[in-house]
């Protein structure tokens, strides 16, 4: 069984019992690009900002109490996970995200119309442009729905860094007592208290929790009740005043409405800076697994500072080879981020006058950058940091045969005379220690001056 629905451009036939309609359908045939359609957490936000305006609609009689209650239920439903698989679009599409609109309507008209007592495609009863998208536009709700699902999704982001920084302060706590070789420019550097590359490391993911905390405040700016190009068109002024008020109410979220409505439909920088602050993140957290690596490196020839969990075996043809598999897995979360806010940013800077027509692939990229990160910084955590052991005696056995050890005495006997230490060192083949109590200077006095901020 089928019916027949039709649009400007002809009719189109659809099984009878399908949610969607002809806009969704020709979205589906036009835009097989990723194949992964669109984000659930942005399908329901979409029907968020819907409930939202038939609550609004309801208050100002626009439509009758019995149609603005079978539309709020079918967006609760929507909202509730149900009929994600009527959602047909993929989110990279043309049309600034109108057909992801379209999809919305479709569905919610549907449902609607069936829980009126209609069969699907009955859209005199319930139509999914003059009644579900009413004194709305694609240009508003959809960059609304966005802001709303980057903050959804921001929140596991900062439960896993915040997860990571936990972890890290267990770790500096765990090896407070334990020194070992700082290094510059991959070579020996001064010795260090282990904890406090963890103490870095944490010092580092607060501050980038603060700094993507902070830029998230933008997206509670919302360009919605500014229709097509900001300027209110097709809707009217109790819609423009209270539909704001009415999603923030059902989001959750203190949201505002942009003081120029022009430029929140037509910019998206504030998606842009979000972007960017976690290309940032993800710079810091590639630079930490890389330290990971190194230190883990050998387990003969390398640093062999950090013994990494085993997880899996390391090769296909080399017997006991065991390989830093989740450091090298948030190295490439971290690339894949980067990259992401390449396009991102090539997005921004591509919008003409009053639209910016590429939002879908930025949106796209986007939740993937967010979901990813999220992600692999929990298996980071769980399945690498939480069982890193550092191993003393290869730690020790470093810090006493390191000529750095030298720099502690230039406080005491000079640079000039600790070179000369340092040179019978190597020639002879003992420890700064054992020559430096030649000269009348003991262990202690070195040591004392390792850390003087200590």
């Amino acid at each position: 069984m089928s019916r027949i629905e039709k649009d400007l451009i002809g009719t189109v036939e659809i099984e009878d019992d399908a949610l969607y309609g002809i806009h969704s359908y020709r979205a589906r045939e036009n835009f097989p690009i990723t194949k992964r359609g669109m984000d659930p957490a942005f399908i329901r936000n979409i029907a968020l900002v819907k409930k939202a305006a038939a609550t609004v609609n309801k208050e100002n009689n626009d439509f009758d109490s019995e149609k603005a209650a079978a539309i709020i239920k079918a967006c609760d439903k929507v909202m509730n996970g149900e009929h994600l698989d009527s959602f047909i679009v993929d989110l990279i599409q043309g049309g600034a995200g109108t057909s992801a609109n379209m999809n919305a309507n479709e569905v919610i008209a549907n449902l609607a119309i069936i829980e009126l007592g209609g069969k699907a495609g009955q859209y005199e009863m319930v139509d999914p442009l003059d009644d579900v998208n009413l004194h709305q536009s694609t240009n508003d709700v959809i960059p609304t729905a966005a802001r709303l699902t980057v903050m959804d999704k921001a929140k596991d982001l900062i439960r896993a860094l915040q997860y990571l920084k936990k972890e890290l302060d267990k770790k500096a706590v765990e090896y407070e007592n334990l020194y070992r070789l700082g290094r510059t420019q991959l070579q020996d550097a001064v010795p260090m208290r282990a904890s406090r590359s963890f103490e870095a490391y944490s010092s580092m993911i607060g501050r980038s929790i603060t700094k993507i905390e902070n830029v998230l405040k933008y997206m509670r700016h919302v360009n919605l009740g500014g229709t097509a190009i900001g300027s209110g068109i097709a809707s009217n002024r109790y819609y423009h005043e209270n539909i704001v008020k009415r999603l923030s109410e059902l989001s959750g979220y203190e949201l505002s409405q942009f003081y120029n409505l022009y430029d929140g439909t037509q910019n998206v920088d504030d998606f842009a800076s979000v972007s960017a602050e976690i290309r940032v993140c993800a710079l810091s957290l590639s630079k930490m697994a890389n330290d990971f690596r190194l230190l883990s490196s050998g387990p003969v020839s390398g640093y062999r500072e950090y013994d990494l969990p085993d997880k899996q075996s390391g090769s296909s043809i080399m017997p006991g080879k065991v390989n830093p598999v989740i450091p090298e897995t948030l190295n490439q979360a971290a690339f894949l981020v980067i990259g992401n806010d390449v396009t991102v940013m090539m997005v921004a800077e591509a919008g003409q006058l009053e639209l910016n027509a590429f939002l879908p692939v930025l949106l796209f990229q986007l939740f993937e950058s967010i979901d990813v990160l999220s992600n692999t910084i929990t298996t980071f955590v769980d399945n690498c940091l939480k069982g890193l052991v550092i191993i003393e005696d290869r730690c020790t056995y470093n810090v006493e045969h390191s000529a750095s050890l030298a720099t502690a005495l230039v406080p005491l006997i000079g640079y000039e005379k600790a070179s000369q230490i340092v040179k019978k060192a190597l020639s002879s083949g003992k420890t700064i220690f054992e020559v430096a109590e030649e000269y009348g200077i003991s262990r202690k006095q070195i040591e004392d001056n390792l850390n003087p901020l200590d």
